[in-house]
């Protein structure tokens, strides 16, 4: 948990500032408002409402006595305002100010109530409950478990704030449509809905980390926050060996992101990078995660992701890495959850391990998926594994292909650029 600074405190809007202390308090505050009031929609904008004040006022006034609960007083009297304007407009009475007299809206006193781990893991839980789409989920994991306003959330994926408040909006009203509450569920349910979960944290990385399109190849602010959600979420949980197995990923991977760019933004593959500029504290932390739960078994696929970037990660230089290391474990990979992607990177490391012409056997039967016959990473792929086997002119004619599909700007210069290099 992060510790805030001592009460009327200045604080800042920078690391350690009022913006993380917001961002650490979202969830439980929401999540105490639901478990009190129900009526998540309602909840969370109240919620929301409360953040605002709180970072307009506290930097300018320094912190509450009590922040957690300076917050869900706040949101309370702004939920029991919204209350009553939706009685005064619709005439009509809400179910909530039925249930709940205002005097006991507003109490009891936030702090008599302290925090609550199941509030904050029922709240991830129904964020990406099964009835709501992948976008849904992201968009509102980032929202009320993140604290993210619809602003950030918009700029961070590159489309209009009026698009990511549509999908929000949905989102929540589905939720009221279903009727389905946020307590936690069974153990076999929890089971399958953590897995729902880590998918969302895994996808919002990831989207961080190379993004889908645009002109950045990279969008750090999501894969900050799904680093920060995922120890969030390995506080609650520290006994499952994939919540730990996915915030070691993360953590391997993104130790990588300096070293993957130029100062223009041009991408730099994996083998030409400058290894000095990975982040070794990272690399470090990503590797004791990884290293202290594969030996516990019941070993998943995150797990197994985690242990292929650390073995990357290890390598001095490209030539050191141990690709019959990472061949064994993609093979793995591949038994435990076969994936088009997981068949791509293995090519690649059949190819480093037994030669291009053998990767390029496995790239011709995953071209056959018509998911990936025509995706650009296949396409560039084939192509670096023809330049391998002294084919360039089918090298340059399938980077250029790749290059057209790309929707990354810096991944298309990059592709382009091979291309013409090959046909000089």
């Amino acid at each position: 948990m992060t510790s805030a600074p001592g009460p009327g405190a200045p604080v800042t809007n920078g690391p350690g500032g009022v913006e993380d202390l917001l961002r650490e308090l979202a969830p439980q505050v929401l999540g105490a408002l639901v478990r009190r009031y129900g009526q998540f929609h309602l909840c969370e904008d109240a919620s929301q409402e409360a953040l605002l004040a709180a970072a307009l006022q506290w930097p300018a006034e320094g912190l509450p006595e009590n922040p957690r609960g300076w917050l869900i007083t706040v949101a309370s009297r702004r939920l029991m305002d919204q209350v009553r304007s939706e009685q005064s407009r619709r005439n009509r009475e809400a179910g909530i100010a039925v249930a709940t007299p205002q005097s006991e809206l507003l109490g009891p006193p936030a702090d008599a109530e302290p925090a609550d781990a199941d509030d904050s893991l029922a709240l991830l839980f129904g964020c990406c409950h099964p009835d709501l789409s992948p976008p849904s989920q992201i968009a509102l994991t980032l929202r009320a478990v993140g604290g993210l306003s619809t602003g950030q959330i918009a700029a961070a994926f590159g489309v209009p704030e009026a698009t990511m408040a549509q999908r929000i909006s949905r989102a929540k009203q589905t939720i009221r449509d279903t009727g389905f509450d946020f307590s936690l569920p069974d153990t076999t349910e929890r089971t399958e809905r953590l897995r729902a979960v880590l998918h969302v944290l895994y996808l919002v990385f990831n989207e961080g980390y190379t993004a889908s399109g645009g002109d950045e190849l990279t969008v750090p602010e999501l894969s900050r926050e799904a680093i920060r959600l995922t120890r969030w979420l390995h506080r609650l949980v520290p006994q499952d060996g994939e919540v730990t197995g996915l915030l070691a990923l993360m953590l391997l991977t993104d130790a990588r992101r300096a070293a993957r760019t130029l100062p223009d933004g041009s991408l730099v593959p994996l083998a030409e990078q400058d290894r000095a500029r990975w982040d070794r504290t990272q690399i470090a932390e990503g590797t004791a995660l990884i290293t202290a739960t594969l030996p516990e078994g019941n070993v998943g696929t995150y797990q197994l992701q985690a242990a292929i970037a650390a073995v990357h990660d290890e390598a001095a230089t490209m030539d050191d890495t141990d690709w019959p290391q990472i061949l064994a474990l993609y093979d793995l990979l591949e038994l435990t959850a076969p994936n088009p992607f997981t068949a791509l990177n293995r090519a690649v490391a059949v190819a480093m391990v037994r030669g291009p012409g053998a990767g390029l056997a496995v790239l011709a039967t995953l071209a056959e998926d018509k998911r990936m016959a025509r995706h650009h990473r296949l396409l560039a792929t084939r192509a670096h594994l023809r330049e391998l086997a002294g084919d360039t002119g089918a090298a340059a004619a399938d980077y250029l292909e790749a290059a057209r599909r790309a929707t990354s700007l810096p991944e298309r210069r990059y592709l382009a650029i091979q291309a013409t290099r090959l046909s000089a």
